[in-house]
């Protein structure tokens, strides 16, 4: 699962077992970016870090370094780590790629048998509504977590573990170039008219509106970020 709120603790890290130490540091810091905590261009102090989780700096290095290979932060010679900041380009070429992504996820999840795809179908609608209370107290940042639950759960619903794997880093490093309009409304209504249409495509098993649907959402998105500008 995304970590978008995941928390860890010192004591939480010393009752952890058979999991790397680098990796549940890995975790922490990876979820200080996703909540914002750490900002896009911010230097990551390795010290603080071992000292706020009761650790040695040697699994933060290494935390920092497998961050780094997946573009998410980045090192600079003799200054140190920063949390990544992604050029225009860069955000329109993500961009490119999830829509790819989600229309593949859109037609694999319409393909489900219908046990499984109304199931599917009726945790959309779920998602829906609370993205419509969202929208309703004008909540962004609620609706926005929602909108990733959304297309998280047409993703895992896919069944597909390469497909999430590489839907997660690219979503991730999106998430950079969005922590700075999370207060400013990024077009919710006509967003949630978009999802509401992909679900009712999902429920009937509508393989090709699906997929189009879905890819075709995330094209527009792009264009409302790029309005907003």
């Amino acid at each position: 699962m995304l970590p978008w709120l995941a928390e860890l603790s010192a004591d939480h890290l010393s009752t952890v077992r058979d999991t790397p130490l680098a990796k549940l540091v890995r975790d922490d810091v990876l979820a200080m970016i996703l909540r914002g905590e750490l900002r896009p261009g911010q230097r990551i102090n390795e010290p603080d870090v071992a000292t706020r989780l009761g650790v040695s700096r040697v699994p933060v290095r290494e935390a920092l370094r497998e961050l780094e290979s997946t573009g998410l932060v980045a090192a600079r010679k003799h200054a140190g780590v920063f949390v990544s900041e992604l050029t225009g380009e860069e955000v329109r070429e993500l961009y490119e790629m999830r829509g790819l992504l989600d229309g593949f996820a859109g037609r694999r999840a319409a393909r489900l048998e219908a046990p499984a795809r109304l199931a599917l179908a009726d945790r959309l609608d779920a998602s829906i509504d609370a993205m419509n209370a969202a929208f309703a107290v004008h909540d962004v940042q609620r609706y926005y977590r929602e909108n990733l639950n959304f297309h998280w759960a047409i993703v895992e619903a896919a069944g597909n573990h390469a497909l999430a794997a590489t839907y997660r880093t690219v979503v991730q490093k999106l998430h950079l170039s969005r922590l700075k309009n999370l207060s400013q409304d990024m077009g919710m209504r006509a967003s949630i008219a978009e999802h509401t249409r992909i679900a009712r495509a999902l429920r009937k098993g509508d393989i090709a509106r699906c997929e189009d649907l879905m890819a075709r959402h995330v094209s527009d998105a792009y264009d409302r970020l790029q309005s907003r500008r």
